[in-house]
């Protein structure tokens, strides 16, 4: 594949692949999300900063950040965050933007071999990128490792919309309209593609629920944002090891 030819991954999500595919929708990604949200992208990147609940003083991971317009929410609350994410295009876009941060740093990082040492954070979240790692189970459980006893995690991804006729009607969006969104913003359409893909692949809120408790998180709720397009989910690390 050539340097400039639209990279498309595809639902084996290879690391390589899903990673060029960002590197080269980086520039446009905000644009973009924007564009095919109507703006509620803005209106789900300030509930997630709600349910984290950022406080000065505090460590916080955002794992798979992009761009880092999560991150920067985060950070504005005063506490470090650290922006991650395996593609270098995005995070090189997320320097450029958000770079003068005092209180943020940004690490290229795996989200199934994350570079932290153990109960390194007191929360970590992601942010529409848990569907796109290749072993995701793996992913909530690195994020368990290296968050302290008694840490938040957040998730926020497409989900599924509970209604069958808001769902019918959101499927169609997302496989006649979305791609299109994308083209004429500029961006890989390829790879919007896939996007949607994956999104209609991912288990739905009941399911990842039970994922996230699988890996040892506690106290695993969620609410639907706008209608159930996108689900929050939030759980605790507990104090103490669970028994055998």
């Amino acid at each position: 594949m050539t340097p400039n030819e639209p990279n498309r991954a595809d639902l084996g999500k290879d690391p390589a692949r899903v990673s060029g595919m960002f590197d080269q929708v980086a520039a446009g990604y905000d644009r973009t999300n924007t564009a095919m949200t109507f703006g509620n992208d803005a209106l789900w990147r300030a509930a997630t900063t709600r349910a984290v609940a950022p406080k000065p003083g505090e460590r916080i991971l955002d794992l798979g950040a992009g761009t880092a317009s999560s991150s920067a929410s985060l950070a504005r609350s005063g506490a470090a965050v650290v922006a991650a994410d395996f593609s270098p295009g995005m995070l090189a876009e997320a320097q450029r933007r958000h770079g003068s941060m005092r209180n943020l740093s940004f690490v290229e990082a795996d989200a199934t071999n994350l570079p932290f040492a153990d109960a390194e954070f007191d929360a970590v979240t992601m942010s529409y990128a848990l569907r796109n790692v290749n072993e995701p189970k793996k992913a909530l459980a690195e994020l368990f490792r290296v968050t302290k006893p008694g840490g938040r995690l957040v998730i926020n991804e497409f989900s599924t919309p509970p209604a069958k006729l808001f769902r019918s009607a959101y499927r169609f969006y997302n496989d006649q309209v979305l791609p299109r969104v994308a083209r004429v913003a500029g961006t890989n359409g390829d790879a919007y593609d896939y996007l949607n893909e994956s999104i209609r692949d991912w288990p739905d809120q009941k399911r990842l629920s039970a994922w996230i408790r699988d890996a040892g998180w506690t106290n695993v709720a969620y609410r639907n944002l706008s209608f159930g397009i996108v689900a929050l989910h939030r759980a605790t690390k507990p104090q103490t090891p669970a028994s055998a």
